[in-house]
């Protein structure tokens, strides 16, 4: 099942800029924002009152003030789910590392039916990070992880992960207008159920891009490519996700939706209904959006 009903997001105590992943995500701005913790709580408040207002199943966990976390409102970075199974992933940024709490992470067991953790964490001690669906873009259906290899992205975690979890990798390298790898894959591309939105134009490698384009082919998925201009305003970063009748939608921002042309939105459309929401400080602030900050979850509750 390539989306789910049920998406997990961490409600922030602490956003703000974040120097330390500032170094290598071109995304971020740092702005002279004294009250960034306040409106991205009410961007991260309408977000989950649009997502349920939709059917979706969104379960809230507040941040702690402690230890610092300024980017706690991104859990797919550090977490994912998959049936019984969650990973649990190395990251760059020694204050994101902070983010996997063992008391949160307990409760995620005791509130989940999970048997199996995979722990790539020790990746950290080489220096090597692969940053959840941050780094990959999942067709899950098809068991392919798509990456594209930048500093949070180590292709010798990624073949890890491959082969514990029975995918396939698909591995290459995108780069923005100034030649600056992209951070993360999730930037430039969605895997959705019947399409993939993905900016072919930043993978500047012919037969890389080539090789994309026949997998994508192969999997029977559509493609709707979207420029470099467009994933400067997070159009790359978008998720389906289902409401709970089983019917998909599209989430994105308002920033990354009025990027698109018209003709893009219809071909989206015409596969499912498009969800956006402004959320312009999170954005700016933490070089993330929408994708970034929902965690699927693809594990049952456990009956307490």
């Amino acid at each position: 099942m390539q989306s789910t009903a049920h998406i997990l997001m961490i409600q922030p105590v602490n956003f703000s800029f974040n120097t330390e992943t500032a170094v290598n995500n071109a995304f971020q701005v740092e702005g002279k924002m004294d009250n960034a913790q306040q409106k991205a709580l009410e961007e991260f408040e309408n977000f989950v009152f649009t997502l349920r207002m939709h059917n979706v199943d969104v379960t809230i966990i507040k941040d702690t003030p402690f230890p610092y976390t300024p980017d706690s409102i991104f859990p797919n970075n550090w977490i994912s789910f998959h049936g019984h199974t969650i990973c649990l992933y190395p990251m760059y940024a020694n204050n994101r590392r902070l983010e996997r709490k063992p008391e949160l992470i307990e409760m995620l067991k005791h509130k989940y039916n999970i048997e199996r953790i995979i722990d790539l964490t020790h990746y950290e001690e080489k220096n090597k990070f692969l940053e959840g669906t941050g780094s990959m873009v999942l067709d899950r259906d098809n068991r392919i992880a798509y990456a594209c290899l930048s500093p949070r992205t180590d292709i010798a975690v990624l073949d890890d992960f491959c082969r514990q979890m029975s995918y396939l990798p698909v591995v290459f390298t995108a780069t923005d207008e100034n030649n600056t790898p992209i951070y993360h894959t999730n930037v430039m591309m969605c895997v959705a159920d019947r399409y993939v939105v993905v900016c072919l134009e930043s993978i500047k490698n012919k037969k890389q891009a080539d090789d994309l384009k026949s997998t994508i082919s192969m999997t029977g998925k559509e493609i709707i490519a979207i420029k470099f201009s467009q994933v400067k305003h997070f159009a790359g970063n978008m998720l389906q996700v289902q409401n709970t009748k089983g019917e998909q939608l599209l989430v994105m921002s308002s920033q990354a939706y009025h990027s698109l042309t018209k003709a893009q939105i219809k071909k989206i459309e015409k596969f499912n209904p498009v969800i956006h929401v402004p959320l312009t400080t999170i954005e700016t602030n933490g070089g993330g959006s929408a994708r970034c900050m929902m965690a699927e979850i693809f594990t049952d509750r456990n009956h307490v």
